[in-house]
C-alpha cells in the first residue's frame, strides 16, 4: 500500500491557467443594426507576457507553498507507512500462530484483520483525497494572487492583455523579448507577498 503523493509541480498548472487576463475591456464598434460587435486594437495598446517557468522558480509564495505541501505529503506518507507496518506485524503474528488456534478463533481473527485492512485502505484514500483537496485550494489561492496582481499591474502600465508563456506548453510560438514583463512581475509579487507575511 502506498500513499497517494501529491506532485507540487502541478501547482505550475495554476500559473499556466493564466493564459489570457484582460485588464481592460476591448473597444467595441457596432457594424450594423444587429448586435454584432468587433474589437479594434490600436498600435499603442500593448499585449505582454509572463514566463510562468521563471515565475514559479522565483516567486517566494510558490516556494513556500511547495515546501509546505512537500512537508504535508511526507508526513502523510510517514503516518500511513507506520500504520501499514503495524498492520503487517499483526498479520505476521497471526500467521505464526494460526495453526495453533481453534477454527472459530482463527475465523474471527481473519475477519478482524480483513476489517483492519479495509480501514487502512479507506484511511489511505481519505488522506490522499484530503491532500488533493488542500492542493486544489492552494492552487486556486496561487492563481488568484497572480491574477489579481497582474490585473492591477496591467492597469497601471496600460496593458490590455497579459499572456503566459511556458516552455513546451504554450500557445505562444514567438514573442519579442521586449514584451516579457516577468522580472518586474516577480519583483512586485514578492514585494506584495513579503508585506502579507508580516
Amino acid at each position: 500500500m502506498k500513499v497517494t503523493t501529491l506532485k507540487v509541480s502541478s501547482l505550475a498548472t495554476a500559473i499556466a491557467i493564466v493564459s489570457v487576463l484582460t485588464a481592460c475591456g476591448n473597444k467595441e464598434t457596432k457594424t450594423d443594426a444587429s448586435t454584432t460587435k468587433t474589437a479594434t486594437v490600436s498600435a499603442d495598446e500593448k499585449i505582454v507576457y509572463v514566463n510562468s517557468d521563471s515565475l514559479l522558480t522565483k516567486y517566494e509564495y510558490f516556494k513556500d507553498l511547495k515546501a509546505k505541501m512537500e512537508v504535508k505529503g511526507k508526513a502523510a506518507e510517514s503516518d500511513l507507512a507506520s500504520k501499514t507496518q503495524a498492520f503487517q506485524r499483526e498479520v505476521q503474528q497471526y500467521q505464526q500462530t494460526q495453526n495453533t488456534l481453534p477454527a472459530d478463533q482463527r475465523a474471527s481473527t481473519e475477519q478482524r484483520l480483513q476489517r483492519k485492512q479495509q480501514e487502512l485502505q479507506a484511511y489511505q484514500q481519505n488522506a490522499g483525497a484530503a491532500l488533493q483537496n488542500e492542493q486544489a485550494k492552494e492552487q486556486e489561492a496561487l492563481y488568484n494572487k497572480v491574477a489579481e496582481y497582474l490585473k492591477g499591474y496591467a492597469k497601471t502600465k496600460g496593458y490590455k492583455m497579459v499572456l503566459t508563456y511556458s516552455k513546451g506548453n504554450s500557445a505562444i510560438l514567438f514573442a519579442d523579448e521586449s514584451l516579457d514583463v516577468t522580472s518586474a512581475v516577480i519583483v512586485g509579487l514578492n514585494e506584495a507577498y513579503s508585506k502579507d507575511k508580516k
